[in-house]
């Protein structure tokens, strides 16, 4: 059963700095101003500085978005925690006010040591904010943050634990992990039982902030021969979008390759990425590899596309997505960043976690890979079956099948 149990304040919640750890060495004069500037706040009606926690990866950042609108309605500061690998993304979610950046040891891909100084860091650097909203996936667990959290003296912290958390909490968000619930929406769920609602209007999709960066440097070449050197630039402008994110790319007018993951588990071939890249060229449409992998990028490129490898920031790569037709990409984050500028995406989705939870949320997809692999919900991050069945028999032909359907 889904709902949200209500826990009293914990020790930290009405203790003196002083019983808090590292909150004791906040100068009396620095306390005092950030207690005047929260009650301000209060008086005003707002809810004072909330942080908003996500502390993995980019993709898993970005469907936090609905999440962190919904706390903006209330907060008078959010303040965004993420991890090494999410932080670009916070930087471009719509209502972020800061963003925080920790590497979490039982979290990171790549943990650190825990140690008494690294822990201090982040308790000193939390210090004034008054109320927390920890946002995990089903095997995560928000106590160990909530811990800390509770060291840096903030009063109200909400998150998913079905673990007893004793007085690390006060609103306990328990839920029937069996289902399977797209993250975004388990994300705002959590947002609601915190008492944040999205504003009248907000449609619940994922969303990266406007404008985005300038692309004409990496894309005008593409299209110089005009508009009617490829089919896809017409069939995209049939979603509504004649201009792209710099106003002057149409939108539609390639369709973006991004072969690389971080993961093996979740990665189509290369040679699969290339042919479909040769195929899609054939089919009429521009294309655009886009990744940080220099070696894969130029190889999947070839002579058939743009390779824009390392070339781009994750914003630039935002604004390089919204003029695109369609992405394909793996499990991995520009997918996610795709969704948040509205463009649809072949999703070659091994099955290691859920696509149901997982794969591109509120825009036209089409997943290929076998969801009911031996692999499924093994949450692998090397493939355990001898052959990756799941991705690798999907063919370059399917893939540019998809593409198809999705820009007529």
């Amino acid at each position: 059963m889904r709902g949200a149990v209500l826990y009293g304040a914990g020790p930290c919640a009405t203790a003196g700095a002083a019983t808090c750890g590292a909150a004791a060495k906040v100068t009396p004069t620095r306390a005092r101003a950030e207690k005047t500037e929260r009650a301000a706040a209060k008086s005003a009606g707002g809810r004072g500085r909330v942080l908003v926690a996500r502390l993995d990866d980019a993709g898993d950042v970005l469907l936090t978005g609905p999440a962190v609108r919904a706390v903006r309605t209330q907060a008078d500061e959010v303040v965004f925690l993420a991890g090494p690998n999410g932080r670009a993304a916070a930087e471009l979610l719509p209502g972020v006010d800061r963003v925080v950046e920790w590497q979490a040891p039982w979290i990171d891909h790549t943990p650190p040591p825990v140690g008494k100084a690294q822990v201090a860091d982040l308790v000193g650097r939390l210090h004034g904010i008054d109320e927390a909203v920890i946002l995990t996936s089903f095997h995560q667990s928000a106590l160990p943050l909530a811990l800390l959290l509770r060291l840096a003296s903030v009063r109200r912290i909400t998150a998913i634990s079905n673990d007893y958390p004793g007085s690390l909490l006060d609103v306990r968000h328990v839920v029937d992990e069996s289902v399977d619930v797209p993250e975004a929406e388990r994300a705002l769920a959590v947002a609601r039982a915190a008492g944040f609602e999205l504003p009248p209007g907000d449609d619940g999709k994922l969303a990266v902030q406007r404008p985005l960066p300038d692309i004409d440097k990496f894309t005008g070449h593409l299209l110089s021969v005009g508009a009617d050197a490829g089919r896809s630039a017409n069939k995209g402008a049939n979603r509504g979008a004649n201009t792209g994110a710099n106003g002057g790319t149409d939108t539609g007018a390639y369709v973006v390759v991004h072969p690389g993951t971080s993961a093996p588990a979740r990665t189509w071939p290369a040679e699969r990425h290339r042919q479909a890249v040769r195929g899609l060229a054939e089919d009429g449409h521009r294309v655009v590899v886009t990744g940080t992998e220099r070696d894969l990028t130029a190889y999947v490129a070839g002579d058939d596309a743009a390779d824009l490898g390392g070339a781009t920031t994750f914003a630039e790569l935002a604004a390089v997505l919204a003029g695109a037709g369609v992405l394909v990409a793996g499990n991995t984050g520009p997918a996610h960043l795709a969704a948040a500028v509205g463009t649809p995406v072949v999703s070659l989705f091994a099955p290691v976690v859920p696509a149901a939870r997982w794969a591109p949320y509120g825009v036209p997809v089409v997943l290929l890979g076998d969801q009911q692999a031996p692999c499924g919900n093994s949450r692998a991050r090397t493939c355990p079956v001898p052959g990756h069945p799941c991705l690798s028999q999907v063919t370059s032909e399917q893939v540019v099948k998809a593409v198809r359907e999705l820009t007529q």
